[in-house]
């Protein structure tokens, strides 16, 4: 497995790299100049002159080539070094240490929310295939896949911060304010994995050892719970995995929405402000989170089902 591990790592960081390039090129050749607009900004909206222009891109390596800014990141990269914001000279890990812990709670919640709803739905769901019940989660399933997630908010918002006044509209810190974002956040998701965790417990329920142990007279709770709902996981974990990384990206409408600090909001005015630095080490922490899920979901798979051989059959 380790030998796994290590190709696994050496693809990771080819990823990183491919990554890093197109986001590194992106950000260059979006219209616009940064020297100007954060001076602009800077100036409280007075247009600088140009010898502070040339000063600022002086300072800041953008009047070297794109080649050489690109291999001077990336040399910093490798350092720990993702470089420093445009605005405040403030370093972007800096940044990003501020802005992360927000955005997990956010994430984690999101996620928690989602199994929590989608697990015992989908078990119930094929148990009790073609009934009502069964119906009813695929109409509430289909809905959650239906629904944007930034309109979501709002209803949820409307409903229950404005006409019932239970919880905030935005702001963080407490309890309260995590329930409608994390809501908002995990459904979509929860609507994903009911319809796959039913689908993958409809297809183990017709497997011969299930048949086998219900002749053996074994309780159906025993039966759905150890032996059905631990097989049909399998591939729901590579779903949550990879939907995992998604919610740090829904994040950022989700923040944007309830108005809470994080890598979203972060990202959103790095972008505005042509803050490149910024955008730039977000990405990559980014593109890092889905790159390590992908791997811990394979590892895990390891351990849900011991008869799965990592790499090919080869360890």
């Amino acid at each position: 497995m380790w030998k796994y591990i290590v190709r696994r790592i050496i693809s990771g960081l080819a990823v990183l790299l491919g990554v890093s390039v197109l986001t590194f090129s992106l950000t260059f050749f979006t219209p616009g100049d940064p020297a100007r607009t954060i001076l602009r900004k800077q100036m409280g909206g007075r247009s600088p002159s140009q010898a502070a222009i040339e000063r600022f891109r002086e300072a800041n390596g953008l009047n070297d080539s794109i080649p050489v800014q690109y291999v001077n990141w990336v040399t910093d990269v490798m350092q720990g070094d993702l470089g420093a914001s445009y605005h405040s000279e403030t370093a972007v890990t800096t940044l990003i240490g501020q802005n992360l812990m927000p955005t997990v709670e956010l994430a984690v919640a999101g996620l928690a929310v989602a199994l929590v709803v989608a697990i015992p739905t989908g078990v119930i769901s094929a148990v009790h295939k073609g009934g009502r019940l069964d119906y009813g989660s695929q109409v509430l399933a289909l809905l959650g896949l239906s629904m944007p997630n930034f309109w979501l908010g709002y209803l949820l918002m409307l409903v229950f911060a404005v006409q019932l006044g239970v919880l905030p509209t935005h702001g963080f810190g407490t309890f309260g304010h995590l329930v409608l974002p994390a809501v908002t956040l995990g459904t979509g998701m929860a609507a994903v994995i009911t319809r796959l965790l039913r689908s993958s417990m409809l297809e183990v329920l017709d497997e011969e050892y299930i048949q086998t142990a219900r002749s053996k007279g074994l309780k159906e709770r025993i039966v759905v719970y150890k032996h059905t709902l631990r097989n049909a996981l399998i591939p729901v974990i590579t779903i949550v995995g990879l939907q995992f990384g998604y919610l740090l990206n829904g994040a950022v409408i989700i923040e944007m929405v309830f108005q809470r600090p994080g890598l979203g909001s972060l990202l959103i005015d790095a972008i505005f402000a042509r803050n490149y630095p910024v955008v730039q080490g977000l990405v990559l922490i980014v593109a890092v989170v889905f790159v390590v899920t992908n791997l811990l979901v394979d590892i895990t798979y390891r351990y849900v089902d011991p008869r799965i051989s990592l790499g090919g059959g080869g360890e």
